[in-house]
């Protein structure tokens, strides 16, 4: 397993800035995305249709260009995640955690012990199929992947100091979409309300001191440049939008501009 590029980045108190592989299940698109200068690619299993098939060419191509490869979950699984992280996967992303009790299962998952309680295979991928002495492979991998807790539901507000401070997690990653949603405020951008809870649970983040925050950058909801995020203590963006979208607005421009004759 290489480093983890976002890893290292946290640990410094940076920046690190990934991007949508978005629903084309290609692994150029990752290719493509290390070489305009990301950090990391977020492959995205919760609101597309990828099979497990299409994550491991991706994989292999975040390590070709040596950027991080992260997943979110279409839900808590562990029998689920093992197979991601047991393929080389870097980084795991769990959506809806709602309490500290589901933090520190998401921490049980992913984790080998005595940290969690991860499944062990003597030569998988993640291993180099055995090649890295089982010792030194449980220990790179705690060193090395990245976990994050996505907090977008009112329950986890009432228990966000325990998540943000739970041992294992490395990001809080607040979903602007499903909180506004949870909120009662979906549609209207930058809402007083939405904006209170980032603020909090940014708080709660730096009180706890074990994991950084995670917002998505210019996000409709939320829409903040890496400028503001900084400010807000973030150490792990998404650049929106996603591929689909960037390829479309460049095309839309380009057929606007040759129709008015230019």
């Amino acid at each position: 397993m290489q480093p983890n590029r976002v890893k290292k980045i946290l640990r410094e108190g940076g920046l690190a800035l990934g991007t949508y592989v978005g629903g084309i299940a290609e692994p150029q698109i990752v290719e493509i995305i290390g070489h305009a200068g990301f950090d990391a690619a977020f492959i995205d299993l919760e609101h597309t249709s990828f099979d497990l098939r299409d994550v491991q060419l991706m994989v292999m191509a975040a390590e070709r260009v040596g950027i991080t490869p992260i997943v979110r979950t279409p839900g808590f699984d562990p029998a689920f995640i093992l197979r991601l992280l047991d393929m080389g996967v870097q980084g795991i992303q769990v959506p809806h955690i709602s309490d500290a009790r589901a933090a520190r299962e998401a921490v049980h998952a992913v984790r080998y012990a005595p940290l969690g309680d991860r499944g062990m295979a003597g030569a998988s991928r993640a291993s180099d199929y055995g090649v890295i002495p089982m010792r030194e492979h449980l220990e790179q991998s705690n060193r090395e992947i990245t976990l994050a807790v996505m907090v977008e539901d009112l329950p986890a507000l009432a228990d966000i100091d325990a998540i943000a401070a739970t041992e294992g997690i490395d990001i809080v990653a607040v979903g602007p979409s499903d909180m506004s949603r949870a909120l009662g405020v979906s549609g209207t951008p930058d809402h007083p309300k939405l904006v209170d809870v980032v603020h909090r649970v940014a708080e709660a983040v730096q009180k706890g001191g074990v994991a950084r925050l995670a917002l998505p950058m210019n996000h409709a909801a939320l829409p903040r440049n890496a400028a503001q995020l900084r400010e807000l203590g973030v150490g792990y963006t998404n650049c929106a939008p996603s591929p689909e979208v960037r390829m479309l607005r460049s095309m839309q421009t380009q057929v606007a501009e040759a129709r008015a004759g230019g």
